[in-house]
C-alpha cells in the first residue's frame, strides 16, 4: 500500500471517529478492571481526561445505568446492565444467527458442506450444519455428539483452550460409538502441532475419501468458544469446485469473520 493511500485511510478512520463515544467506552472498559471502583479523580488521571470531561461522562453513564456510584465514597462502578443486555440474546444463539448466512454462501462457492461444533461438559456437540448444494455430500445433523480424539473438530477445541480447560475436557469426555481412545503422549503432540499450524487439516478418521479442515473460533480470552469444520470430498467427476488450498484459505477467513464477530482475540503460539 503506498504512503499517499495509507493517509486517506487514516484520514477516513479520523473523520468518522466518534469522540463523546469513545470516552463513554474507555471509562467502562476501565472500571472492568477494577473490582471496588474507582474515583472520579482516578477516572481522569488513568485516561489522561480533564475532570469536567469526566463528570460529564459519569453523569451520563450513571443516569444510563451503565456504571453506578457508591454513596459511601462517591466511587464508580460497572453495574451490571451490560450483563443484561447480553444475557437477552444468547452469545451462542447470537453466533449461529450470524454464521448461517456467511456458512450458506460460502458452500456454494466450494461445493461442500460444512458445521459448527462446541464444547459442552466434555462433548462435542455439532450446534449448526449446512449441507453442500450438489445432490451428495457428507453432512453433520445438528444436535450429532462427534469425538474428541479422532476428528479435526474435537482435536481443534481441545488445542486452543488453556491447559486446564483441556484437562477438564479430557476428563469429562465420554467415548461416542466408533472413537477409539487414543494414545494421549501422541494426542498432546498432535494438540501442539495444531496450535503451531492455527488450524487441522488431515484425511478423515472415521470415513474414506474424505479431507477435514477445522478452524478455532476465539472468544475474547483468546481460547476457542467453537470450530467451523468443513469434510472436504474430492471430485473425480467434471465438476469443477475449488481445491483442498483454496477451501482452507476461504474457511480460515470464515472463521476470523466469527471470531471478529463474536468479539475473540485470538492469542495463538
Amino acid at each position: 500500500m503506498s504512503q499517499k493511500n495509507t493517509e486517506n485511510n487514516l484520514e477516513k478512520i479520523e473523520r468518522y471517529r466518534a469522540p463523546a463515544l469513545e470516552k463513554g467506552l474507555d471509562i467502562m472498559e476501565l472500571l472492568s478492571e477494577h473490582e471496588k471502583g474507582l474515583s472520579q479523580g482516578e477516572i481522569a488521571k488513568a485516561l489522561s481526561r480533564s475532570s469536567n470531561e469526566i463528570y460529564r461522562m459519569l453523569t451520563t453513564l450513571v443516569r444510563r445505568r451503565y456504571i453506578s456510584k457508591s454513596s459511601e465514597d462517591d466511587r464508580f462502578m460497572l453495574s451490571l446492565r451490560l450483563f443484561s443486555l447480553s444475557h437477552r440474546y444468547p452469545p451462542v444463539s447470537r453466533l449461529i444467527n450470524f454464521s448461517l448466512p456467511l456458512m450458506k454462501k460460502l458452500t456454494k462457492d466450494v461445493w461442500q458442506s460444512c458445521h459448527i461444533v462446541m464444547e459442552n461438559n466434555g462433548d462435542i456437540v455439532v450446534v449448526s450444519s449446512v449441507d453442500s448444494p450438489g445432490y451428495w455430500d457428507l453432512g453433520m445433523r445438528v444436535g450429532s455428539i462427534m469425538g474428541l480424539y479422532n476428528t479435526s473438530s474435537g482435536r481443534v477445541l481441545a488445542a486452543f483452550g488453556n491447559h486446564d480447560k483441556r484437562e477438564e475436557i479430557i476428563a469429562r469426555h465420554k467415548i461416542v460409538i466408533g472413537e477409539p481412545k487414543g494414545d494421549m503422549t501422541k494426542f498432546y503432540l498432535e494438540l501442539d502441532q495444531i496450535r503451531k499450524k492455527g488450524f487441522d487439516i488431515r484425511p478423515s478418521n472415521t470415513v474414506m475419501g474424505v479431507t477435514n479442515m477445522s478452524f478455532p473460533i476465539f472468544d475474547h480470552d483468546g481460547l476457542a468458544v467453537a470450530a467451523v469444520t468443513c469434510p472436504y470430498i474430492e471430485r473425480i467427476d467434471k465438476l469443477d469446485i475449488p481445491s483442498i488450498e483454496q477451501c482452507k484459505k476461504m474457511f480460515s477467513e470464515l472463521a476470523s469473520k466469527l471470531t471478529l464477530y463474536y468479539g475473540g482475540n485470538p492469542k495463538l503460539d
